[in-house]
């Protein structure tokens, strides 16, 4: 059998779990439940809330990732009993994995699975990352640093940390602007050197 076989028959299964509603996909946790090899919903809902707790910490909104659900199931003689779910994304997915019992070998593999998912995104990513102009990277940089910078000056303020600012310093927005940028140093060191 060949090495990749467990990780492609995951990735199969898992796929083939996936619900979609109005352009989006979802996965139900009870599904995922019997997928990942546990057998009792108590033990498996001690994974999704270490997985919820996971997202808050990243600082994603839970509700988004994690919709708890009531599915009707069937308990015989056409009977039916409500079950509480969660509608799950593809991140919640994730974390469920990662923090699920790892020595099981479909928990190895799922983690696997992701692991890879995750390198071919970053690959596609910087990918369409190269294509872009020198303005765009530049502008996409400047806003992701932007972004990355308030969550990190929020979570100082969180934590009672003082910013340059209260202690009398200068933000670096605030800086003076050169008057060349990067790029242009460079196209004119070229052409000096060419010059020579």
């Amino acid at each position: 059998m060949d090495k990749n076989t467990p990780i492609n028959t995951e990735h199969q299964t898992f796929e083939s779990l996936k619900h979609t509603s109005e352009d989006s996909e979802f996965w139900y946790a009870r599904e995922l439940q019997t997928t990942l090899d546990y057998s009792r919903w108590q033990r498996f809902e001690r994974v999704i809330k270490k997985a919820i707790k996971a997202c808050e910490g990243s600082g994603q909104l839970s509700e988004n990732h994690f919709t708890q659900v009531v599915q009707m199931v069937e308990i015989g003689s056409g009977a039916k009993r409500s079950t509480p779910d969660y509608q799950l994304s593809r991140y919640a997915c994730y974390l469920i994995v990662q923090n699920a019992d790892a020595s099981k070998a479909v928990i190895a593999n799922g983690q696997t699975y992701f692991a890879i998912q995750t390198r071919r995104q970053e690959l596609n990513d910087d990918t369409g990352f190269q294509q872009l102009h020198e303005d765009q990277k530049r502008l996409m940089l400047r806003n992701e640093l932007a972004d990355h910078n308030r969550q990190l000056a929020a979570a100082a303020k969180d934590a009672g940390v003082e910013t340059i600012k209260d202690l009398g310093g200068t933000m670096p927005e605030d800086l003076p602007t050169p008057d060349q940028s990067i790029p242009q140093l460079v196209r004119a060191q070229k052409k000096l050197e060419n010059d020579d």
